[in-house]
């Protein structure tokens, strides 16, 4: 017997089985899907520029708006994070006319208060 081959029969005793045993891979596939999944929060984040939602001192607002019209807003002011979803029914109401606001071809908005 060669000395390799003793030195296998050796690794073999202390650890019988290791070599055939399937939920190794399982094991290796689950820490690549869990490095894929940081990969893709990461790319997220970046192509959204959120990088601000990582920060503690940073306060950040988000908003969204669903086919019903329906909206949420996500504020994040320090470490606090909160959500609010607000319907059609809730934002109407009385109010006062301040102005009237313009987007130009470019893309820019500008806003021109009313004369009282």
């Amino acid at each position: 017997m060669r000395r390799g081959q003793r030195r296998m029969l050796l690794y073999d005793a202390f650890n019988p089985g290791e070599a055939d045993d399937p939920m190794n891979s399982i094991a290796n596939l689950l820490d690549i899907f869990l490095v894929f999944i940081v990969a893709m929060l990461i790319s997220f984040l970046s192509a959204y520029q959120l990088q601000d939602l990582l920060s503690q001192d940073s306060n950040v607002t988000v908003m969204k708006q669903t086919a019903d019209g329906e909206i949420t807003i996500v504020t994040k002011q320090a470490e606090k994070i909160e959500a609010v979803k607000i319907t059609k029914s809730e934002a109407e109401g009385k109010g006062v006319r301040l102005g009237v606001a313009y987007r130009l071809e470019d893309g820019s908005m500008i806003y021109l208060p009313d004369d009282e």
